[in-house]
């Protein structure tokens, strides 16, 4: 099986690109990113091929004609509020996301749907109130824009998935090519972190364990599970909560 990826370079997408590696499945991944991806490098896997790509507003018949059978994509690409303006947020957040899907489309048929899996966050609404920060507003409407895509394209089967908090601990692999967090982060992760593996378990999201229900998803997998109070339905576009995803990881295990 073909997956495309984003962000492969953050620490969501460095997840996935080590479960797509450790999956004989998969036959082929795209990686689209702006620079190379020292991960990619290292694994020296013949099934892994690095796209680069600066403009994620268009997509060629150049570009396209590589992603050519591709069943899945995970759209790992994001960046923190904190780390650029509102406008620029906007661009990274839904406007990159929604330029793919339109561009993907074209990937999906009758026979062949495609997924796409695009990675939100916990916090996320579709129905954000006064003091909903930008987060929760820019990638509840892109939820709900590609909702309304999956409504007008039936073979692409989009959905959403909210991770929690991101945890890297116990993900040796990944660790020498994930982002430095600063010095805030990194304390704040140090003081809150065990109190949340242990006592919020459903807010908790192991890095290993995602990339490999994201992969999952990508390749169609658990839609006979998308049930339950924690995964949300827009018409047939499913919004997975952290402790679906979660779920769906003990499920498969």
């Amino acid at each position: 099986m073909h997956l495309i990826l984003t962000g492969a370079t953050g620490l969501v997408g460095s997840s996935v690109l080590d479960a797509v590696i450790k999956m004989k499945d998969i036959t082929k991944i795209s990686i689209l990113s702006r620079r190379p991806v020292k991960m990619a490098e290292d694994a020296q896997d013949p099934r892994i091929h690095v796209i680069v790509h600066q403009d994620f507003e268009k997509y060629d018949s150049e570009v396209l004609s590589q992603l050519r059978g591709a069943r899945g994509c995970v759209w790992a690409l994001g960046i923190s509020q904190t780390q650029v303006g509102k406008e620029e947020y906007i661009k990274i957040t839904k406007d990159y996301a929604l330029a793919a899907s339109e561009a993907f489309q074209m990937l999906a048929s009758e026979n062949e749907p495609f997924s796409f899996v695009y990675v939100s966050g916990s916090g996320a609404t579709l129905e954000p109130g006064r003091f909903s920060p930008i987060f929760a507003r820019v990638k509840g409407e892109t939820e709900l824009a590609l909702a309304e895509m999956r409504k007008t394209n039936p073979w692409f089967h989009a959905m959403s998935t909210r991770p929690g908090a991101i945890d890297p601990a116990t993900h040796d692999a990944i660790k020498p090519y994930i982002p430095t967090p600063s010095f805030s982060i990194g304390i704040i992760h140090a003081v809150l972190g065990p109190a949340i593996r242990v006592g919020l378990s459903k807010l908790y999201s192991p890095t290993e364990e995602l990339g490999r229900v994201l992969t999952e998803l990508a390749m169609g997998k658990h839609t006979d599970r998308f049930t339950g109070k924690d995964i949300q339905k827009v018409g047939e576009f499913p919004i997975l909560e952290n402790s679906a995803i979660r779920r769906l990881a003990a499920s498969s295990e």
